[in-house]
């Protein structure tokens, strides 16, 4: 006689960008070997396939394409399958702001944990008097890249920040035409956004600088000083350190 069948709970998020509302259950045993084994093998391509089979097996709502999901999208859904499987809280120990080396074991619950979105952020870029530049946010493997490049150690060359800018551009539109990106090769992405001044340039930063990010601020209080100062913490690998 075969063994029962264990029913598995569901749970329900909306998607940041989008602000779809999605179904989803927590990762099986399978599935969190997979992502295990995957990280330890710290190859981008087999953790980006493990994080893109299991995201797919998680999310039960139909229709929900990984690889168009965005940069933040993707943290937010992950922490929150993540919650849901193996603990709604996470044990950190972070370093107290008012004299930078006191270490503190604090509780966060994951459910507080929520994408922010800067009000200045927008995706459209005035160029000139006619033409304004679309972005797109970054996907799935510029989040493996950015979570867990073991190469990098957190260095980034410009011509790295340059093919993630190329990556992310969309559409260049005036008010009678438009040129998209996926109409062009990455040498002409390249030489066009070379041509840009500093000022078009900069406003291109503000773009990934301003993007939604996985956010968290609360308090700690230093147990050496007392003083109680506040902690934000920010992207995914904030909250497992």
């Amino acid at each position: 006689m075969p063994l029962p069948q264990i029913s598995t709970p569901t749970y329900e998020l909306t998607i940041p960008s989008s602000k779809k509302k999605i179904k989803y259950r927590p990762f099986l045993v399978r599935e969190e070997k997979i992502l295990i084994l995957a990280l330890e093998s710290e190859n981008e391509k087999q953790i980006a396939e493990a994080i893109k089979s299991t995201l797919k097996s998680c999310i039960i709502t139909r229709g929900i394409k990984i690889d168009a999901l965005s940069t933040f999208d993707i943290e937010y859904i992950f922490l929150n399958i993540r919650g849901k499987s193996v603990g709604e809280s996470l044990d950190l120990v972070v370093t107290c702001p008012d004299d930078l080396k006191t270490k503190v074991e604090t509780k966060i619950y994951i459910d507080e944990i929520k994408v922010i979105t800067d009000e200045n952020h927008n995706r459209d870029i005035k160029l000139d008097d006619n033409l304004t530049l679309r972005m797109r946010y970054p996907s799935l493997n510029e989040f493996i890249k950015n979570n867990f490049d073991f190469d990098s150690q957190g260095k980034e060359s410009i011509d790295q920040s340059f093919d993630l800018i190329c990556s992310c551009i969309d559409v260049v539109y005036s008010e009678d035409e438009s040129w998209a990106a996926s109409d062009c090769t990455k040498k002409e992405l390249n030489e066009w956004l070379g041509s840009l001044d500093s000022r078009q340039f900069k406003e291109i930063e503000s773009f990934f600088q301003t993007m939604p990010k996985l956010s968290h601020t609360f308090k700690v209080t230093n147990p050496e000083t007392k003083v109680e100062s506040e902690v934000t913490l920010e992207g995914l690998t904030s909250f497992f350190e």
